[in-house]
């Protein structure tokens, strides 16, 4: 779907400003440059097309009959199975936890969304079952969808509304002001410029967090050795997961993307749960994340996001290692 915008990269880095493909910085531009023109667009995309459901579907119903119905914990279960549905990495996931919001769905269950979504993806589960077979895929594949929903409920505990950005609240506000979207009874092409007008708001909104976030993760896309995990991971010790968890927050990569490095961390002696565990928190805890997050959360609610998805992984970890 993208392979036009890496040539555009392969083309701009590496024949124009003639920076080497081998080298560390040539990396760390053509990561830059790739990913910050895809997830601009993905973000355009996905919240416009936010914005349409926005104005067609009745979400307040589906907002109310969340809020009323007992499901005994399955919303959280069907946000995770949505979201191990929808080919988005952890920045691309963000606008759509936005338009869940926006539309007044329990910030619980759209947790559960945001941790699923980057954790799993069907790219990377094809990936998986041709490198290491059906057992590690559908384990890393359910256990994905349990830690959306988990993490999703336990977070939608502790009442973490008061805790969402100023920027969110005033959208909400704003919403709950003008009511029903006024132009009910207008035909889609009437209603478009007011949708594209509001999804490029949003993406200017968010436009300098999208490439701060980009900017760190292809420094260490392109600079951190790979040997280094290799070194300090393979030894198996109970210290490991937890140490590998830690390690892949600063780094940035999609779920994709990621397997193959699994499979050389696996080929040189890391433990197969030791490297699902480091997939995992890179694909749903890295600092380019965080970063984009700051736009729609407070740096309190950032932190408990954050805490409770690395228990959950490293947890998961440990038990990964038991059972492979």
């Amino acid at each position: 779907m993208f392979d036009w915008l890496q040539h555009f990269a392969d083309w701009l880095i590496y024949t124009l400003f003639k920076v080497g493909a081998e080298t560390h910085l040539g990396t760390a531009l053509n990561f830059f440059v790739y990913d910050t023109l895809k997830i601009l667009i993905l973000l355009f995309f996905v919240v416009f097309i936010m914005g349409i459901v926005n104005a067609y579907f009745p979400i307040e119903r589906l907002k109310d009959y969340l809020n009323k119905k007992k499901l005994y914990g399955l919303e959280y279960f069907f946000s995770s199975v949505f979201g191990a549905i929808t080919p988005f990495c952890s920045c691309s996931s963000v606008p759509l936890f936005i338009g869940f919001v926006q539309g007044g769905i329990p910030l619980g269950v759209t947790f559960s969304f945001l941790i699923t979504s980057p954790l799993v993806n069907e790219v990377a589960v094809a990936m998986f079952l041709g490198m290491f077979g059906v057992k590690a895929t559908l384990i890393y594949a359910v256990s994905g969808i349990v830690l959306g929903t988990i993490g999703g409920w336990l977070l939608g505990k502790f009442n973490l509304e008061p805790l969402l950005s100023d920027w969110v609240k005033k959208i909400l506000e704003n919403k709950m002001q003008h009511g029903e979207y006024e132009g009910a009874k207008q035909t889609f092409y009437q209603r478009l410029p007011e949708i594209s007008r509001g999804a490029w708001d949003i993406v200017k909104g968010v436009l300098l967090y999208v490439v701060i976030g980009i900017a760190i993760g292809a420094a260490m896309h392109g600079y951190v050795p790979e040997n280094f995990f290799n070194t300090y991971l393979g030894g198996g010790q109970w210290w490991t997961v937890p140490l590998a968890v830690l390690v892949a927050v600063p780094m940035y990569a999609n779920a994709a993307g990621i397997v193959p490095i699994i499979q050389v961390f696996v080929a040189k002696g890391v433990p197969l749960g030791t490297a699902i565990a480091f997939m995992m928190a890179t694909v749903g805890l890295s600092i380019p994340e965080a970063t984009l997050l700051k736009k729609v959360m407070s740096l309190k609610l950032i932190a408990i996001f954050f805490g409770i998805v690395t228990v959950c992984i490293i947890i998961s970890g440990y038990l990964f290692n038991l059972i492979l």
